[in-house]
């Protein structure tokens, strides 16, 4: 049997791509993974009453020496002034930040601590998944990068380019049930968490974005290397055909 070699600079041009790609994915997971910022929004919280070290809008202003008494209190609310203040947050996957009124700086708390506990299961799921992912894409990658580099027969690298494949797919899958179930957990958390912590606006943020746009390079990474796989086979299918005839046309037995 004679070997057949598909030209290696086109092939390592694909294989380029889909590393390039598969790479990419890695570093955006990562970092959204790593990151806090897959939801943001404000909260309503109502002014404290002004006091000597607290200054600004961000406080209730009452010149009165008995400011705590409950008939000053009303009096304020019926004055249909503003007695709230918005106050911004963000959210991921580990832990959720507010920013203080009166001071500098952020307040952190676990965000697994703030869902309720009858969808903590769903939480620790989508971060196994999330882990598996990561996991996952750094194996295709490292599979693409063995390819690139590796000169040997097609075969070889045929079969590096097809567990390549279903490993990439198997994380872009991982990736997207990861997605959608903290996407499911953040929303339940919005309605039944903490009143302390509930917002009153939100907005999915960048690293939401940026895990979604992770999931596309990934599919992206895999159909290339699918493509790669099959224009190969047929790339190597077609000039063996080509030999085969080559060879029949120019050792043709005359028939008696």
């Amino acid at each position: 049997r004679m070997p057949v070699s598909v030209p290696a600079a086109d092939r390592r041009q694909r294989a380029s791509a889909a590393f390039s790609l598969s790479f990419l994915s890695l570093v955006f997971s990562i970092t959204a993974f790593s990151s806090s910022y897959w939801c943001e929004g404000t909260r309503k919280v109502a002014k404290p009453f002004c006091t000597e070290q607290s200054k600004g809008n961000h406080c209730i202003r009452f010149n009165s020496p008995d400011a705590n008494n409950s008939n000053a209190v009303q009096y304020i609310w019926e004055t249909g002034d503003d007695k709230f203040v918005d106050r911004k947050f963000h959210a991921g996957i580990w832990y959720s930040c507010e920013e203080s009124i009166n001071e500098e700086g952020e307040k952190c708390r676990s965000f697994i601590s703030l869902t309720p506990a009858a969808d903590q299961g769903v939480l620790w799921l989508s971060i196994v998944a999330e882990l598996l992912y990561i996991i996952l894409l750094l194996t295709g990658a490292i599979l693409m990068s063995v390819e690139m580099c590796y000169y040997s027969t097609v075969i070889d690298g045929l079969k590096i380019n097809a567990f390549s494949a279903v490993v990439t797919v198997l994380a872009g899958l991982l990736g997207m049930v990861a997605h959608m179930m903290y996407t499911t957990v953040f929303q339940m958390t919005v309605n039944l968490g903490p009143e302390d912590w509930r917002p009153h606006t939100w907005d999915y943020g960048w690293s939401y974005c940026l895990a979604w746009a992770s999931f596309a390079c990934c599919m992206a990474a895999a159909v290339t290397t699918i493509n790669k796989y099959t224009k190969t086979v047929l790339e190597f299918k077609h000039k063996r055909k080509m030999l085969e005839r080559s060879l029949k046309t120019k050792y043709k037995v005359p028939d008696h």
